[in-house]
């Protein structure tokens, strides 16, 4: 059994430099621990998740760009996450907001090649099937 996500978790990209805080809008509208509880569909960039510091993959434009301009050394850039897809695989069944609930277990791409994974969920007591 996984751990359930809760606004206020703490997230990791594999190309992120720092770990990132998620947000929940209180539209799920179902709380646990008194935070407000995630579904696979809070994945929006820049309103569920935020960045992690500076970027270091050399598939993110501006990455490659000042990487080519410091003559091919690595050259990390402000983080904008760019998640176009939801949450996998989440718990069909559970559902919050009638979409399957998130769990610390689930991943999320960036479309710079980042995989976004839950570091610390929120809750410590919340174990969801």
């Amino acid at each position: 059994m996984g751990l359930q996500v809760v606004n206020g978790a703490l997230l990791a990209c594999s190309f992120g430099a720092a770990p990132s805080t998620f947000q929940v809008l209180p539209t799920n509208q179902i709380q646990s621990e008194e935070q407000y509880s995630a579904n696979i569909m809070d994945y929006i960039p820049m309103t569920n998740i935020m960045p992690f510091g500076m970027c270091m993959s050399p598939a993110n434009p501006q990455v490659a760009a000042a990487t080519a301009a410091a003559m091919g050394v690595l050259t990390p850039q402000p983080c904008v996450p760019n998640t176009t897809a939801p949450w996998t695989p989440g718990l069909p069944d559970v559902l919050i907001a009638n979409q399957p609930a998130l769990d610390n277990a689930s991943t999320c791409m960036c479309m710079w090649s980042g995989v976004i994974t839950v570091s610390m969920p929120g809750t410590t007591t919340r174990q969801v099937p």
